[in-house]
């Protein structure tokens, strides 16, 4: 059965457009930075609408409330089969980020680890090498949209 993402793109228009970016938590990508920085994003619910989704995801691993306009962006189909649905919506946000915690196996040991470690904006050109490649459709879409 095919995986359904839908997660939430976050942007600000400062001298630039400028695209919000989590990286993935844990010990896997510790270390890894480009094509490891991904929109904010989760799996869809049984009966869950997928912008509903994409809200409740994106507040759960960033502990933003997202509000305003939501702009579909479409979907993509990750390397993994993964398809991910994406919204972006603009908010020029700056505080702290709360993280949300899962538990995971690892080589048999059970571990709690951050989904996201981090998160921040960055100029579209510099997300482009960050995100994971095959989100970075999404970026191309949004400046399209907006410009």
């Amino acid at each position: 059965m095919t995986r359904v993402s839908a997660g939430l793109l976050m942007f600000r228009i400062k001298d630039k457009l400028e695209v919000f970016l989590a990286h993935h938590g844990g010990p896997f990508w510790k270390d890894k930075d480009i094509g490891s920085w991904t929109i904010p994003k989760g799996e869809v619910e049984k009966g869950e609408e997928l912008l509903e989704t994409a809200k409740r995801e994106f507040e759960e691993e960033t502990g933003i409330v997202p509000e305003g306009e939501f702009i579909f962006l479409g979907d993509v189909k990750q390397k993994s089969g993964k398809i991910v649905h994406a919204w972006a919506f603009k908010k020029d946000w700056s505080g702290l980020l709360r993280l949300n915690y899962i538990t995971v196996e690892i080589s048999g040991n059970k571990m709690k680890i951050p989904e996201i470690d981090k998160a921040q904006y960055f100029t579209i050109e510099k997300a482009k090498e960050k995100i994971n490649p095959a989100q970075k459709e999404f970026l191309e879409r949004l400046e399209k949209l907006i410009f």
